[in-house]
């Protein structure tokens, strides 16, 4: 009787665990529905207000002004200013893919406003400039889109998507990329200097700046203005909600002590591989594969309590090249690119990923390094296009949200970093965050 009751027992247990584990599922499954349906998230037609790619077919997705590999994507509203979006599709062929313009607020939200408020023209128009690689082992199809075009304008400034998708489908996604168009209404004066806080003058920079309205009427800067501040080309450090200091007049100045901070971190990494014919100081070995070659970069050490070293970067910035190619987009070669990071034994609390824009600054698969026990170090492979790539290692503790560059870059005060700070104005009574200042800014320069 004793071990029946046991049994019966047992399973009286399971059965309170399964009605429990069942109603956490679902309380899961509630709350996931009330915060934007976050479970979709991983579904692939779920689209996100960032950078990213959503078919493992597309590559090497490039956003800038016409004008300038190295700019951002940013462009004047009712300028002569031009963007120009590439991307390849490895599948090759034509494909009729299709765009639209998604504007967002400050925090990359979609905007409670209908398309025809910041659409001037088609509100999705068909990507028509595109061409078969030559030269190369791996083919592909490069795609190319100027904008504004004739088809499709912005109206209003702020921040913006493109979605791209394919065959007129809106929900057969293939990209998204961020970008933004502003009015330079107001004046930005900044600076950026060690910190202020002398435990912190080694490791970090500080950043204080003003903003002088001009005649934009600004009627209640506490609530209506919006001030984001941004390092380099990243996008998973940027510094939110910050309050005015005071405002007198014209001036609304954002004058902390020792608050607006960003670490230094290291000059970035980087390797060339704009040929694949011979290695270079980065490049150990070049293997050819029956269809694609494969780049074994030099092995990376841990750069923490080293000193610091100037070298010139991109700060975090790619570019495509061919020594050989007279089209770099079309002639430019794909190739197995293999990451090394020396570490004696795998780190327990988190994971290492790799940062940079050719990952789009994520935190997921395709950047997170796997550790090899037999070669005792973090190992990536990458396929990617030819050109000069910069990038760092970046640690994410495990249920942190935000990565820790310092545990194997290092950080230092007197790194070189490109700073630029948005101010965007929601007037009481709008439905839209505008883009009315924004101000770039270079540790080593001297004139900020």
């Amino acid at each position: 009787m004793k071990n029946k009751w046991v049994v019966v027992k047992n399973h009286k247990c399971k059965y309170a665990l399964s009605l429990l584990f069942a109603f956490l599922a679902g309380v899961l499954l509630l709350e996931a529905g009330n915060d934007n349906k976050d479970l979709d998230y991983y579904d692939s037609n779920f689209i996100r207000y960032d950078d990213f790619v959503y078919k493992n077919n597309i590559k090497t997705i490039l956003l800038n002004q016409r004008v300038f590999d190295f700019s951002p994507p940013m462009i004047r509203l009712n300028s002569n200013d031009k963007l120009v979006l590439r991307f390849d599709d490895l599948e090759g062929g034509h494909q009729n893919y299709y765009y639209t313009i998604i504007h967002c607020d400050a925090k990359w939200r979609p905007s409670d406003m209908h398309p025809h408020q910041y659409i001037e023209g088609f509100y999705d128009d068909r990507i028509s400039d595109f061409n078969s690689s030559f030269n190369t082992q791996v083919e592909f199809t490069h795609y190319k889109l100027e904008f504004p075009n004739e088809n499709m304008q912005p109206k209003k400034t702020g921040n913006y998507i493109f979605k791209v998708f394919k065959d007129n489908d809106r929900n057969n996604i293939v990209l998204t990329k961020r970008f933004m168009v502003y009015e330079q209404n107001v004046t930005i004066s900044a600076d950026v200097f060690q910190a202020r806080e002398v435990s912190l003058r080694n490791f970090k920079q500080e950043i204080s700046f003003s903003i002088n309205t001009n005649e934009h009427v600004i009627n209640n800067p506490y609530n209506e203005i919006t001030v984001v501040i941004k390092q380099n080309s990243r996008w998973d450090n940027l510094i939110y909600d910050l309050e005015p200091k005071s405002v007198s007049n014209n001036v609304i100045s954002y004058d902390y002590n020792s608050e607006i901070l960003f670490y230094g971190g290291n000059e970035f990494r980087y390797f060339d591989t704009k040929s694949l014919k011979q290695t270079t100081s980065r490049i150990d070995d070049i293997i050819r594969e029956p269809r694609k070659r494969k780049v074994i970069l030099r092995k990376d050490q841990r750069r923490a309590g080293q000193r610091y070293v100037f070298e010139h970067d991109i700060n975090g910035k790619f570019f495509i090249q061919n020594e050989r190619g007279h089209d770099q987009h079309l002639e430019s070669d794909y190739a197995k690119v293999l990451f090394t990071l020396d570490m004696p034994s795998p780190l327990v609390d988190g994971n290492i990923y790799l940062g940079g824009e050719f990952t789009n600054w994520k935190y997921d698969d395709n950047s997170r390094m796997h550790y090899n026990y037999n070669k005792k170090a973090y190992q990536k492979t990458l396929l990617l296009k030819q050109g000069y790539y910069n990038y760092i290692y970046m640690f994410l503790e495990d249920g942190e949200e935000h990565t820790d560059i310092t545990r194997i870059e290092g950080t230092h005060s007197e790194t070189e970093n490109q700073y630029t700070i948005l101010v965007y104005h929601r007037p009481i009574g709008s439905y839209s965050d505008n883009l009315v200042g924004i101000k770039h800014l270079n540790t080593h320069d001297d004139n900020n």
